[in-house]
């Protein structure tokens, strides 16, 4: 099991990891995306953890200001958060979702938006991390995750 806590930011220590979590966040997600190891949407993300929770790692939860008022979204947050942490599935949560749109080209064929409340990455990609060319502090921040 991996996992992985993030204290309260103070000083400026704090903000270099922040920065250094966000940027290993970015090249894992551009390193998945092409690999197929990314699932988006809320409704998506509930149907691939009922089906096949071992083989995901990490769920990234992203809100907007204008999300923290959706009783709804807050609802689907909490139980993907309960079976996460049921099933030993690390958590992220994300403020930025045009960042996130932008890392995972947040636009289906047809031209519609996706969903991009919840995005998991699966063990696939994990499996195939040593093979692609990511950075050595990227692979270091999913091991524990690949040994359990």
């Amino acid at each position: 099991m991996c996992n992985m806590t993030f204290e309260e930011p103070c000083g400026d220590n704090a903000t270099e990891r922040m920065d250094s979590v966000e940027k290993a966040l970015e090249e894992v997600l551009t390193a998945a995306l092409p690999q197929g190891c990314i699932t988006v949407g809320v409704y998506e993300a509930a149907k691939s953890l009922n089906a096949d929770p071992d083989n995901v790692v990490l769920c990234l939860l992203a809100t907007d200001e204008e999300d923290v008022k959706d009783v709804a979204l807050q609802i689907h947050f909490t139980l993907i958060q309960a079976f996460c942490c049921e099933n030993d599935i690390d958590i992220l949560r994300v403020n930025n979702m045009r960042r996130l749109a932008e890392i995972l080209e947040g636009v289906k064929p047809g031209g519609e938006s996706m969903d991009l409340h919840c995005v998991l990455v699966t063990v696939l990609f994990l499996c195939q991390i040593h093979s692609l060319r990511v950075p050595i502090s990227v692979r270091k921040f999913f091991e524990p995750c690949m040994t359990s």
